[in-house]
């Protein structure tokens, strides 16, 4: 596919054959065909213009909620980790927000703004782009609740101003025009809302007591379902700690998949269809998985 590819000048990084498991928190997975990583908004929206239209665009971030397959993604990653860094308050209650910006970063300054509620942000394990892309939420609070307006980027590389209009969001999902994807966005907080540092620090201690998160992973695997939660389905149907060759369900927290020995993708995906499978099975729950599954099989 490089060969329809005609790389401007960019002032970024264009790698080939880069491997996908050095940049996904499951630390696994297959190489990009073409990855590339943007020295700003002017030089991505210049390498777009300049792409040849047929070749696929996938746009990567953390890769904190991603499982990319052994086979590895055909085409162009556009990696924009540290690239979208802006963070600043725009209004009283108002903070514009890079795409690349950390959520946890994000909670911990509106708390010292005092704008809240914001501390749910801090469950959050990626980033502003990929929480805006899935609505990612945690303690009760939803990214989306906050979004007032998000700067998007297309194909051809124009910059659009949106409003929340302009996408249907639900419970971890969100869909929006085609080939357009998040630069940054303004979040409104409430004025009643007063935030707590240490309600933030809870938080995430809490997580650390009830998460594996020294192991490779990617956070929740499954959606809740109305009324229960997936960790509880997994558990009762005695999942903890089974295995499918590296790929581990957690003894910690059932809706975690870890990586315990040098798992390779289609082994994570084995598990997770093994777990959906026998929750079936065991209690006639379809469980979701919230987890974006990427990229080509190993042939």
């Amino acid at each position: 596919m490089m060969a329809a590819i005609k790389p401007p000048a960019v002032a970024g990084e264009i790698r080939q054959n880069e491997s996908m498991s050095s940049h996904t928190s499951w630390r696994a997975g297959g190489p990009a065909e073409v990855f590339f990583k943007p020295a700003g908004i002017d030089d991505l929206a210049a390498f777009l213009r300049d792409l040849h239209p047929e070749v696929p665009v996938f746009w990567f971030g953390l890769g904190s909620n991603l499982l990319v397959r052994d086979g590895g993604i055909p085409g162009v990653v556009i990696a924009t980790a540290g690239v979208f860094n802006t963070l600043e308050k725009t209004g009283d209650y108002r903070v514009r927000a890079g795409s690349s910006v950390p959520c946890t970063q994000l909670a911990r300054q509106c708390i010292r703004w005092n704008l809240g509620p914001s501390e749910f942000f801090a469950g959050i394990p990626g980033a502003v782009g990929g929480a805006l892309a899935m609505n990612a939420g945690a303690h009760g609070g939803e990214t989306w609740e906050r979004v007032r307006s998000v700067t998007t980027i297309d194909r051809g590389g124009e910059i659009r101003q949106r409003s929340p209009r302009d996408f249907k969001v639900a419970y971890r999902s969100v869909t929006g025009p085609v080939n357009e994807w998040f630069i940054e966005a303004e979040f409104e907080f409430d004025p009643q809302a007063k935030p707590s540092m240490d309600t933030l620090k809870a938080m995430l201690a809490r997580r650390k007591d009830t998460q594996p998160l020294g192991l490779p992973s990617c956070g929740s695997v499954f959606r809740n379902p109305p009324g229960d939660h997936a960790a509880r389905l997994i558990e009762t149907s005695g999942l903890k700690g089974h295995r499918i060759g590296g790929a581990e369900v957690s003894v910690k927290h059932a809706n975690f998949i870890i990586n315990r020995d040098h798992a390779s993708a289609a082994d994570i995906e084995r598990l997770i269809t093994y777990v959906q499978d026998t929750v079936r099975t065991q209690t006639g729950v379809e469980l979701q998985h919230e987890v974006r599954i990427v990229g080509e099989a190993l042939k």
